[in-house]
């Protein structure tokens, strides 16, 4: 990690498999990174130390003597229990397959990790992680004899052997089942999803067919089960895991969180009279049109985001390959969904068969509930503490004292550094491998024919596909209206517009683009303190369909109705159901948040809509809705007002040379209808032209220390404070004291010795705002005592010219 500049690093554990990924763009690194993974995966020191720093061990607590237990992945899946989301999802998947290895947590139960011995440790190792148990795959334009030299002196020592690793298939249920879980909670609502087992892989057309199955039922607002389950008021979001490839046996699921105990009932009956309905009288063919459209350019575009494409393939191909199927079938697309549509011309139903098949007399299905109860994270608490008792009451002093001498010995490995020797066996770049210049994206300031709006283009090749986006700067909004803007997209999305109704406009979008979506951006400018922020519109599709792209553009922004309550309530609903959901697994994100509050404007505007204070507002507004509706609706109408004016926005489009000339004189018509059609006369007036958001919306939070509480058996602990004065300009060089505190003061403290899963910390040049946080931590005050160890670690710190270079070619990683 100090001395690579790799795009992707980490381990990820499956339910039948666990995968080693490594990505770089940096042909030597590449080959560095691969060196060290194969021999870290066949070729491990799995000492007892390891095994107990990784695992679990027992400790005596210094304070009272008591017997605990500690581990970093014992104390990460304590966190993964106390998230409600992740545990019935489990139990959603888990409950399908009793009997094979799906039906365990992969993960580990913490009541049952410390089941798990050394020796069993080892042996697993032995036994599974063999070359002639291994899928090795690479991507990438590098010499394919080139990588096969590579991996030559690791494999040759090995012998090939038979591994049976294939999971088992789970016998078919002769009748449904039902199951019911506890959580920790203090919440009364619970969770409900109904899920079936489907086929096994082979049938590719099928899998393609389930996945557009799954955008029809479930992908929009508009698809008829998930507006069937929002529509019934039973509970505030869906869930289930929906469609899920990477098993032996495929699977679906589907179902509604935030439910009362007494609707869950109502819930299952309500998803099968739904399914019932649509085989009866067939799926509306613009939303089948819609679904086969929006998941046909979804496979077309292959757009993975931040997480590098080749890698995304990689676990595309294992949903064949690992269960004995050819890897690369599973990557073609273009057949199936040709054959698809020829069928669907023919007017030949296809998905409501299998609609009646695979879920309404399919009995090898399940229906899992998952309720909170405070009494539940007490419970595990307590059977922890009295397993622990009794464990210790009959140990004698003898292995008392040898249990301490254990762990000493496990703290000084922890604490000592490895030597020269040891680290100058890791391969490792040369600051003269890494490009002194950034790749610069190609950027040209335009002007629209006529319109003052300025238009960013990018010249980038895009495989014809058109992204535009439209960034409005906030001119003028109150300060309580600010966390509104959080609701915004989806208001002017899904609510429907003077011409049509939301589900046709969620059709209309799907046939004719690869999607339309909001978001809003917050910042600080550049070498200032002044805040800047962007409500900001994305969207994409075909060069062909440009002109129907901006006039679905034009009908959302300009005529979309914000009137309708209950379609209203729903989009809160399900908002503040997403925020609950990811409090505890992403606690660290609300605690920066929060902290970063107190030092700038900026930053105060995240917390207002992304933070803790957004949670709390949409739980207000949830219940304001219904007895202020015309207050609620008048503030609606006040915020698009405030945001939506073309005069100030930035256009931004990114797309080759050639298309974008071809497609120019569309945008010139568009901006100038913009800008002349401008807002509402009704909407104008109400709205105040002097508010300045930068200086009324944006107020600081009091710097304080703050606990939040939550229902979680680990902790996220953060601390944060600025390094010089926000604005001034920025020293690279603490970038690179970051990269040293994070990889080894942090990683040793904080992880290796405290248990913490995850010691991230974040650094904004610009703003000078330093953050320390831990994830899934079993400490408070001892963490926080590490934070605060920082300064003298630095301060006596004696570092090397190589540990030096490694930190800095790591940075340079980061930045890029």
């Amino acid at each position: 990690m100090k001395s690579s500049i790799n795009t992707f690093l980490n381990a990820l554990t499956f339910p039948d498999k666990t995968v080693y990924p490594v990505a770089s763009t940096n042909l030597k690194d590449f080959h560095n990174l691969i060196d060290v993974y194969l021999d870290a995966v066949f070729y491990p020191s799995l000492s007892e130390d390891i095994f107990r720093q990784e695992g679990w061990h027992y400790e005596i607590s210094p304070l009272d003597g008591s017997l605990l237990r500690k581990g970093v992945v014992f104390n990460e899946m304590k966190g993964a229990y106390s998230d409600p989301d992740e545990m019935h999802a489990d139990w959603c998947r888990r409950s399908l397959f009793p009997n094979t290895t799906y039906g365990l947590d992969s993960g580990g139960d913490p009541e049952v990790i410390p089941q798990l011995g050394y020796q069993t440790f080892v042996a697993f190792h032995k036994k599974y992680y063999h070359p002639s148990n291994s899928f090795i795959y690479f991507y990438g334009d590098d010499d394919p004899d080139e990588r096969l030299a590579l991996l030559e002196p690791w494999l040759a020592p090995f012998s090939r052997i038979e591994v049976d690793s294939m999971p088992d298939a789970q016998p078919a249920f002769d009748v449904p089942i039902s199951v019911s879980k506890t959580c920790d909670g203090n919440d009364d609502k619970g969770f409900i999803a109904v899920n079936w087992a489907l086929s096994e892989h082979g049938d590719l057309e099928s899998s393609l067919a389930f996945t557009i199955l799954t955008y029809i039922l479930t992908g929009t607002p508009a698809s008829p089960l998930r507006k069937a389950l929002i529509d019934s008021g039973y509970g505030e979001d869906l869930a289930g895991f929906g469609y899920e490839e990477s098993m032996r046996t495929t699977a679906w699921s589907i179902g509604l969180k935030g439910v009362l105990p007494e609707n869950l009932e109502k819930v299952e009956k309500l998803i099968f009279s739904t399914l019932e309905d649509l085989v009866k009288n067939g799926i509306d063919p613009n939303t089948i049109e819609a679904s086969v459209n929006t998941v046909e350019f979804a496979l077309r575009e292959k757009n993975t985001g931040n997480f590098p494409r080749g890698l995304a393939v990689l676990f595309e191909a294992l949903n064949e390959w690992l269960y004995d199927r050819n890897p690369i079938d599973a990557l073609g697309f273009e057949a199936p969904i040709r054959d698809m549509r020829a069928r669907l011309v023919k007017g030949e139903k296809l998905f409501e068969p299998m609609i009646d098949k695979w879920f309404l007399k399919n009995s090898h299905r399940s229906t899992v509930t998952l309720l909170p109860s405070s009494a539940e994270g007490e419970r595990r608490t307590a059977k922890e503490k009295i397993e622990l008792e009794a464990i210790k009451a009959k140990m004698s002093d003898t292995e008392i004292e040898a249990l301490k001498a254990e762990v000493e010995v496990l703290n000084r490995r922890q604490e000592t550094p490895d030597s020269p020797e040891a680290l100058a066996t890791i391969p490792s770049l040369d600051l003269d491998d890494i490009p002194k210049e950034t790749p610069r994206l190609p950027c040209e300031n335009l002007h629209l024919g006529t319109s003052v709006s300025p238009l960013l283009f990018h010249d980038l090749p895009t495989s014809s596909i058109l992204y535009f986006d439209i960034a409005f700067p906030f001119k003028s909004i109150e300060p309580r209206l600010l966390p509104y803007l959080s609701l915004l997209g989806r208001s002017i999305l899904e609510m429907g517009t003077d011409k049509a109704d939301y589900i046709t406009m969620s059709q209309e979008i799907g046939k004719h683009t690869g999607g339309i979506g909001a978001s809003v951006y917050t910042g600080t400018i550049w070498q200032s303190t002044k805040p800047v922020a962007y409500f900001i519109m994305r969207s994409k599709a075909v060069t062909e369909k440009t002109d129907k792209l901006l006039e679905l553009l034009s009908e959302v922004l300009l005529h979309a109705r914000l009137d309708n309550r209950e379609r209203f309530r729903q989009i809160v609903l399900e908002e503040k159901a997403q925020m609950e959901a990811a409090a505890i697994p992403e606690g660290h994100r609300l605690v920066i948040t929060r902290m970063r509050a107190q030092f700038t404007e900026a930053d105060a505007m995240a917390e207002r809509l992304r933070g803790c204070e957004q949670l709390l507002f949409l739980r207000e507004l949830s219940e304001r809705i219904d007895r202020d509706w015309e207050g609620v609706l008048a503030d609606l109408v006040a915020v698009r007002s405030s945001v939506i004016d073309f005069s100030q926005a930035i256009l931004n489009v990114t797309l080759d040379k050639a298309n974008f000339e071809a497609i120019r004189p569309s945008f010139d018509h568009f901006a100038a209808d913009m800008v002349r059609a401008g807002s509402s006369a009704t909407d104008r007036a109400l709205i105040d032209q002097e508010t300045d958001p930068a200086e009324q919306a944006s107020a600081q939070l009091p710097i304080a220390m703050e606990v939040i509480l939550a229902p979680t058996q680990v902790n996220f602990v953060g601390k944060a404070f600025p390094l010089g004065s926000a604005g001034t300009a920025a020293n690279g060089a603490f970038r690179v004291v970051k990269k040293y505190l994070d990889t080894a003061f942090l990683w040793e403290k904080v992880r290796v010795q405290g248990g913490a899963y995850g010691c991230p910390s974040a650094y904004d040049p610009n703003t000078g705002i330093f953050v320390f946080v831990s994830y899934r931590d079993p400490n408070l005050v001892r963490t926080i005592e590490v934070y605060d160890s920082a300064k003298d670690f630095l301060g006596k710190l004696e570092i090397s010219d190589e540990e030096l270079r490694k930190c800095i070619i790591g940075t340079v990683g980061d930045v890029d």
